[in-house]
């Protein structure tokens, strides 16, 4: 169950979890749609924002969804606190949860610390990402932005392609999407993935061909290009060559095929920019007003059981 204790990874909720999150969040996105996007339904309620990590879409995503439910939103800074003097990140947490929050919206570069501070902490966590671990909200959104084009998860052929071993936001998409009944499969080169990620449910493949033919959905993952140094592929040019989107590898898959991206894109490298601003396949933006609508589905169910959030 979400009520009361919070959405630390995708991982962790059943299936009807998701469906029921991804439901109200259609009716949260009409509230996004009206003249004035506000509701009374967390009146009263406190949402801390807790990023450790520098975010732009998911910090103001948050911020927007919590102040639609009326909810009084802090932003924490990290340049500004005491844990960059120093103090631990579980302090840092119990010192505020002592000023009697009513949820914690956290972002950190470690993998794991939802779990750990889960352990510490009475107040409701929600995961706006962990190291490479998961980015739940992300995956859900991307749920929404499928069910919103395609009626349905169960049966569709799911592409994830980019860096797989860094990235949070393919755990997520395989851990939700799995549970849903789609048949997803991580395209990367060699050195970003590992063979036991079918362990997880998705069929890895090195093959474009194999990939995107036949693809219903197409996400395409941001190349972290502070790893690069790593040696992970010969060159930027090299890795869009043999891995990135184009217009002819568009064609391999279904005509009515839609393309994602957690963003920020980078252009000419995981898709040319004839892609991703191809308005008949490309849903990128639709993803950005989708992130707004699960969040503030995801506080809601989190604590608002008992609120009725259509309110005027």
């Amino acid at each position: 169950m979400v009520s009361g204790k919070g959405i630390i990874g995708l991982k962790y909720l059943g299936k009807n979890d998701i469906e029921q999150i991804i439901e109200t969040a259609f009716s949260m996105r009409d509230i996004s749609r009206r003249s004035v996007k506000k509701v009374p339904t967390l009146r009263g309620k406190t949402v801390v924002n807790l990023f450790f990590e520098s975010s732009t879409r998911t910090k103001t995503s948050f911020e927007l969804a919590a102040k639609r439910l009326s909810a009084d939103v802090v932003n924490f800074s990290y340049a500004s606190s005491s844990t960059s003097k120093g103090e631990t990140t579980i302090d840092t947490a119990k010192n505020i949860e002592a000023m009697n929050p009513d949820v914690f919206i956290v972002r950190h570069a470690s993998s794991g610390i939802m779990e750990l501070l889960s352990r510490h902490l009475k107040t409701p966590l929600i995961s706006a990402g962990d190291g490479t671990n998961e980015h739940p909200t992300q995956g859900l959104l991307d749920i929404m932005t499928i069910r919103d084009e395609k009626k349905r998860i169960d049966g569709l052929k799911v592409v994830v392609a980019g860096d797989i071993y860094h990235s949070r936001v393919a755990r997520s998409d395989i851990y939700g999407m799995g549970k849903l009944g789609a048949k997803v499969y991580f395209f990367s080169p060699p050195t970003m993935i590992t063979p036991d990620y079918e362990s997880l449910g998705a069929r890895v493949t090195y093959d474009a061909k194999e990939a995107f033919t036949d693809a219903d959905v197409i996400i395409m993952l941001r190349i972290q290009l502070e790893r690069q140094a790593a040696g992970l592929f010969p060159s930027t040019r090299e890795y869009a060559r043999a891995f990135g989107l184009n217009d002819q590898r568009l064609k391999l898959a279904k005509p009515d095929v839609i393309v994602m991206h957690p963003g920020p894109i980078n252009r000419g490298l995981e898709l040319s920019s004839s892609v991703a601003d191809n308005q008949e396949h490309s849903r990128i933006l639709r993803q950005v007003e989708n992130g707004v609508s699960v969040r503030m589905s995801a506080i809601y169910h989190t604590i608002g059981e008992g609120h009725e959030y259509t309110d005027n």
